[in-house]
């Protein structure tokens, strides 16, 4: 008689559990350092730049856009360049090292954690520590004398820190409402980025509204923004138009943080059993031929508001580019991580709306999600 096949989790698979049990742990320890040393006691076949990667709670793909942000979009890095780092690290003779200067923002990147927000001093040393001497020399000795200045100001150890002084705690409805991070293809501009990095919105009581927090609220409107950076080419609108009055939230942040202040639109839509109109006073500002328009909307669930909407923008603003932002859309299925646009309820109706591009903050099921102080 055989043996029985033993199956062996895809490299994928186990990264993604990696970045899991890399979140978890930073949420108990405070610290990526700590989560990373920890992760390296369990798994002693990771390097400690990939266990770094994990305590940040990051695909090699989510590491990449981390690190073009810190440089400020300077940077047009992929995935496959944080795989090479790694691959060095990992097996000798393969792969490729990472320069100094690349260092000093990837350690940057991973100690943001993984919500993106946090500022942990993490030293470009510590993310080589095991194939440091398998650096060009230029960089040992900048990674030397980078150390040596660390250790003469008086930077505390790693192996001392409890929680960073200097890296406020995410408030406990953050840590305790969103689920993990995960890339979503999305409709997007010609050669624009296909995939969105979105996180799940789990309820815990399923069948009940789940009432979000201004936290969450403002952690969503902060990853709609950072997939606008990230859109591959540069975004001007001309208006924010928000639907009901969480979208008009969303609008006039938007507009303040990310377009330079344009224009704000505002619609409210009475929704029917079988029909949707337009309330009395919308705002439709002025806008110069053929706009550039950002539509802002809190969810997206079975009803057809969006192509309501995009209808009635389009026959006010002729030859409007319209892009859509979502705070919100719901899943077909219980899994909430979706791999698939369609796996969206809202996702014909979207594609049907015609947008130039998609951007969606979260993942949710049903019945929804209630925004801060019930806006409508």
């Amino acid at each position: 008689m055989g043996r029985p096949t033993r199956q062996i989790a895809s490299p994928q698979a186990r990264g993604r559990e990696l970045a899991r049990q890399g979140k978890q742990l930073w949420q108990e320890l405070g610290s990526v350092k700590l989560a990373a040393a920890e992760l390296m006691n369990r798994h002693r076949d990771i390097p400690s730049i990939q266990a770094f990667r994990y305590a940040a709670g990051l695909s090699q793909d989510q590491a990449a856009a981390r690190y073009n942000e810190v440089a400020g979009h300077q940077t047009s890095l992929g995935g496959t360049t944080i795989n090479a780092w790694e691959t060095w690290a990992r097996t000798r003779g393969r792969g490729s090292p990472p320069m100094f200067s690349s260092l000093l923002i990837l350690a940057a990147a991973y100690g943001r954690g993984p919500l993106g927000v946090g500022n942990e001093s993490i030293s470009p040393g510590d993310l080589v520590a095991e194939a440091y001497e398998r650096l060009p020399p230029e960089d040992q000795l900048s990674l030397k004398q980078f150390s040596e200045r660390a250790e003469t100001s008086g930077a505390p150890r790693a192996d001392s820190i409890r929680r960073p002084l200097h890296m406020p705690r995410q408030p406990s409805s953050v840590l305790d409402m969103i689920g993990s991070d995960f890339n979503l293809p999305v409709p997007t501009v010609e050669n624009g980025n296909p995939e969105v990095c979105a996180f799940s919105l789990p309820n815990p009581t399923p069948g009940q509204l789940l009432d979000l927090p201004w936290e969450v609220f403002g952690f969503g409107v902060e990853r709609l923004m950072r997939q606008i950076k990230n859109l591959g080419r540069r975004l001007d609108a001309d208006i924010c138009f928000g639907v009901n009055e969480a979208g008009l939230v969303m609008a006039t942040f938007l507009a303040s943080a990310q377009f330079g202040r344009c224009a704000i639109g505002y619609l409210r839509c009475n929704k029917t059993r079988d029909d949707i109109s337009l309330a009395e006073q919308p705002l439709f500002p002025a806008a110069k031929e053929a706009p550039t328009i950002v539509i802002c909307d809190f969810e997206v669930k079975h009803a057809d508001v969006v192509g309501f909407i995009s209808r009635e923008l389009r026959s006010r603003y002729p030859d409007a580019s319209l892009y859509f932002a979502v705070f919100g859309a719901m899943t077909k299925g219980k899994d909430l991580e979706v791999s698939s646009f369609d796996d969206l309820t809202g996702a014909n109706i979207m594609r049907a709306a015609g947008f130039e591009a998609v951007f969606i903050a979260a993942t949710m099921g049903p019945p929804g999600i209630e925004p801060p102080l019930e806006l409508r």
